[in-house]
């Protein structure tokens, strides 16, 4: 049934009631702070070096950055974020966000904690997807050597190629057998064509009746729509379902380097219109052929976010749908995700967890991605100060 709706991205009652005052002119201290790219890099560093040393800063990494962008130190600790999200109609996404450290022993306790989401997934009806990235299942020298294939791999790397794929399959077939959705995320390119083969194969197997196995697709790569365009002749071929989260991307610097560094062709758009362009044509060619994709759109870019709804009542698909999800980080750009729920759409909100010391690597990244990304930690601040100044606060920081 097609549903007219007026979304208001502005609208700061709607997207911070969920913030007390307290937490709200926490929050906009730290996005000023965030605001200064010098002190973001310096003091990454310093708390990194301090952590290492034992130094008692935990409760300030915990009392700040750590609140802001995670949901908790375990899947436990994060129940009062999700319950908070869902009583805003929010769901959850859990991501483990600790980084594998190369053995074994590290492999299979990531394996043990992505099940230990997925069963909180299929206890809780806020909690409408599980994620994990092949990172945490296998080494950076196996992904690579097998990125284009795995003809070449000697007889210890296709043993090490079998583990991998023995742990992904566990992580998929268990959350088949729950009924919980799946992330797969997207990476680096020189070993991204390892996960799509392996995305691709769980998807063929899981994803025969209704979608189980996501996919991730990042648009600031200038081959990527071409890819979806395959992925979904291969689904009609073969009968079987996608999952996509449709992302931007969040590697690029580092691609560009590696490009240059190594001497092959650059794997970035040219420009950000390039991507912007690609994405709207992803969500166009998803919305198409939706019963043969379901998606979820990953991004704090309002526009992006407009043109889809627009699509949907265009197309008249409820806005309820199960097919569609709207996705951002924790932390961030609450004015996109409490205003689409607000408006009946279905969102949620990407919680990573793990212990402080060992999501560091995270945080930086977010605290760096806010100063680098143009206009997004300004963004968040305007909006924080004009709820302030409608609460009548913003005289009292």
């Amino acid at each position: 049934m097609k549903k007219e709706t007026v979304l208001d991205f502005n609208n700061t009652k709607i997207a911070f009631d969920y913030k007390t005052n307290y937490q709200l002119k926490k929050g906009y201290q730290l996005f000023k702070l965030m605001g200064n790219q010098f002190l973001v890099k310096l003091g990454g560093n310093l708390a990194q070096m301090a952590l290492k040393l034992n130094l008692p800063i935990k409760s300030i990494i915990k009392n700040s950055i750590f609140d802001q962008f995670c949901g908790g130190q375990t899947v436990n600790d994060c129940s009062i974020r999700i319950d908070k999200l869902s009583k805003y109609n929010v769901g959850t996404i859990l991501d483990y966000s600790v980084e594998g450290v190369g053995s074994n022993t590290s492999f299979e306790a990531t394996v043990n904690e992505i099940i230990t989401t997925i069963d909180a997934a299929n206890a809780s009806t806020s909690i409408p997807f599980s994620v994990f990235k092949l990172t945490g299942l296998s080494t950076f020298s196996i992904l690579k050597a097998a990125n284009n294939s795995i003809e070449n791999l000697n007889v210890e790397q296709l043993e090490e190629y079998n583990k991998l794929i023995e742990r992904v399959e566990k992580i998929c077939s268990y959350a088949s057998s729950k009924k919980v959705n799946i992330f797969i995320d997207a990476e680096d390119s020189w070993y991204q064509g390892t996960i799509d083969r392996i995305a691709e194969s769980m998807m063929l197997k899981y994803n025969k009746n209704n979608v189980v196995v996501y996919t991730t697709i990042q648009f600031y790569r200038w081959d990527r729509l071409d890819y979806l365009k395959k992925l979904l002749k291969k689904a009609k071929q073969e009968h079987f379902k996608i999952g996509i989260k449709l992302v931007r991307g969040a590697y690029m610097e580092k691609e560009r380097a590696m490009a240059a560094e190594k001497g092959y062709t650059d794997p970035i758009q040219k420009d950000k219109q390039s991507t912007d362009i690609d994405f709207n044509k992803a969500i166009e060619l998803c919305i198409a052929d939706l019963n043969y994709v379901s998606i979820c759109l990953g991004t704090h870019n309002e526009k992006s976010c407009l043109n889809l709804v627009e699509l949907m009542e265009k197309n008249a698909i409820d806005a309820s749908d199960p097919r569609i999800y709207f996705a951002q980080l924790l932390g961030m750009s609450d004015h996109i995700s409490f205003n689409l729920s607000k408006a009946g759409y279905n969102v949620a909100k990407y919680v990573p967890y793990g212990p402080i010391n060992e999501v560091m690597p995270y945080l930086i990244r977010r605290a760096e991605e806010n100063t680098s990304v143009a206009g997004q930690t300004s963004r968040e601040l305007s909006l924080i100060r004009k709820e302030l100044k409608r609460r009548r606060l913003l005289n009292r920081i």
